[in-house]
């Protein structure tokens, strides 16, 4: 498969208010919620892309203000391997792995030369056409 685009992050204030906002507005689908370490992520799909809406129980008000937007997006890919090579090959920098991404969602996190956060995902993401369940 070509690579593709399934995977957007953004940090919100306000996890259920804007859970709303993006369901009502734009007829997203709910497709499930999980902690994630020191938050919660709502997923909202429109069948094709994953939208996850992040909320960091442990930042203060002044610190979700400032990193309130987009946080990272994930590209689908058929062998992760091949693309951490190619990523890495063009100045790409591993970043972390999410605990128990093995199990979905995401699999690695990598930093473009500019610093910008994506995914890297063999699964795909709950709510996208790609999704691979993970085996048990």
């Amino acid at each position: 498969m070509k690579p593709r685009l399934r995977h957007f992050a953004i940090v919100v204030r306000d996890l259920e208010a804007m859970t709303e906002f993006y369901k009502s507005n734009f007829e997203l689908e709910f497709a499930g919620s999980e902690t994630i370490g020191t938050g919660t992520a709502n997923y909202l799909t429109d069948g094709v892309v994953n939208l996850a809406l992040l909320h960091f129980s442990d930042k203060t008000g002044e610190e979700l203000d400032r990193m309130a937007g987009l946080n990272h997006f994930g590209i689908q890919v058929d062998d992760v391997a091949e693309y951490e090579a190619r990523v890495e090959a063009s100045g790409g920098k591993f970043f972390f792995e999410l605990a128990g991404s093995k199990q979905g969602n995401s699999e690695r996190k990598y930093k473009d030369p500019e610093g910008v956060v994506f995914d890297i995902s063999a699964h795909g993401w709950v709510g996208t056409d790609g999704r691979v369940e993970p085996d048990e």
